[in-house]
């Protein structure tokens, strides 16, 4: 949904959370989301919360959701994007197409909800995933979708290693772990200032690339969701009204909530 017409009325969309201001260089060349005067839904620019009763975007902004792709689905895109666009860098997919680099082996750092998409994308386009973290629980759901996930990460080698989480050293490990020649993927953001060696990065040779914003990756998110190459919904554990989000947000299981990491609302009454 790229034009502004009457036509458009009642559709359901996906919008991109980073908006550019369309005019610099990066926004003319396709990076809006790393637009200087960029405005973030809910975050930057005084722009409103998806919660909010109303929210006013671009429609370039807007990615039309297919018949067939259910409303959870749909709220799953954005996280999606951002875990596309790192499965990507990690297998070293450039097309989008599935497989370009199939049989990769890939280490995620990291079982939340990104870390799990990551894994999931990257499984889809033919690597080996494995999964690292900290908490039993998250571990234990991680090897319910079939990876293997242990606290101390399986033995070298890999080809990619991915850091999903907000641990300060872990771009550092991931750095350590990741084979010569390798790609080094940092989507997860830190409270502190991470530091790497760029000494190891020029003596291993590896690639390094960092993941900031769903914006390039939304409609593959779409695309895979939809051809069903990748189905997310395992990772929401509840989906709750608007009488509920306050209690989510303080941190709260919902009564009922089965164990994936993700929490959606439905701001619809009844």
């Amino acid at each position: 949904m790229r034009t502004c017409t009457r036509a458009g009325v009642g559709r359901r969309a996906v919008g991109d959370t980073m908006l550019g201001c369309g005019r610099c260089r990066r926004c003319r060349g396709g990076h809006q989301h790393t637009c200087e005067a960029r405005e973030e839904v809910g975050i930057r620019g005084g722009r409103a919360g998806a919660l909010a009763e109303r929210l006013a975007v671009p429609v370039s902004s807007l990615h039309e959701l297919p018949p067939g792709l259910s409303p959870e689905l749909g709220a799953l895109a954005e996280p999606g994007g951002n875990a596309i666009r790192a499965a990507r860098a990690a297998v070293g997919a450039r097309s989008g197409a599935p497989g370009e680099r199939s049989g990769a082996r890939v280490l995620v750092l990291g079982p939340g909800t990104i870390g799990l998409l990551t894994a999931l994308f990257a499984r889809a386009a033919g690597a080996e995933v494995h999964l690292a973290g900290t908490t039993p629980w998250s571990l234990e759901f991680a090897r319910s979708l079939g990876f293997p996930a242990t606290a101390e990460g399986p033995a070298p080698p890999f080809d990619a290693v991915v850091d999903a989480t907000n641990d300060p050293a872990a771009p550092a490990r991931a750095l350590e772990l990741v084979e010569p020649a390798g790609r080094l993927v940092c989507i997860g953001l830190a409270g502190s200032p991470s530091p790497v060696d760029s000494r190891s990065l020029v003596f291993k040779d590896v690639t390094a690339v960092g993941i900031l914003s769903a914006s390039p990756g939304l409609a593959g998110a779409i695309g895979a969701y939809t051809r069903g190459e990748v189905d997310p919904r395992p990772l929401v554990a509840a989906t709750v009204g608007l009488d509920g989000v306050a209690a989510v947000l303080a941190g709260e299981r919902p009564p009922g909530a089965l164990a994936g990491p993700k929490i959606l609302v439905d701001p619809r009454p009844g």
